[in-house]
């Protein structure tokens, strides 16, 4: 069991969340399902539901509780893409079902979680030793949505 594991709580959906997640991510699994056996300020015994599960070999937890808190941009998920095609492919699995798109490479799932779509190469543009390079870079992610390595590269290059 790993010392840190990142915990969401949902009003009712955590099972239905994680289900979703673990369709989407390779190396993902539900790993246990349990339902809380007293009453507790949520509710009574066994409609609080704790669930364990993996995604890309990492551990989380989640919880359906009621009166949750609102997911915000304090916390969101990054999924570091290699591939223009895995950045497509994660964007459009997480904004399926009612996500939302938002600047940047930031999109909210239909739970509201919000996640980081971004391209590895990235990082490396931006903290290039050339700050005309990284600028140029930085200029263009942020004039997108979803983003694109190649205009990315372009831009970075002093081709766009």
């Amino acid at each position: 069991m790993q010392k840190i594991t990142p915990f969401f709580w949902y009003a009712k959906e955590a099972e239905e969340a994680a289900n979703f997640y673990v369709s989407i991510f390779p190396d993902s699994r539900i790993t246990r399902v349990v339902t809380m056996p007293t009453e507790s300020p949520s509710g009574p015994a066994g409609s609080v539901k704790v669930v364990d599960f993996v995604l890309f070999g990492q551990s989380f937890s989640a919880m359906s509780a009621a009166h949750q808190e609102q997911f915000n941009h304090a916390i969101s998920m990054v999924v570091n893409c290699e591939t223009q095609e895995e950045i497509d492919r994660y964007w459009d699995a997480l904004l399926a079902g009612g996500g939302s798109t938002e600047a940047c490479g930031w999109l909210r799932d239909r739970y509201g979680v919000a996640w980081q779509i971004t391209p590895t190469a990235l990082v490396d543009m931006m903290n290039d030793p050339d700050p005309a390079k990284g600028k140029r870079a930085a200029d263009a992610m942020m004039k997108m949505i979803k983003l694109d390595i190649a205009a990315l590269q372009a831009a970075y290059e002093g081709k766009a």
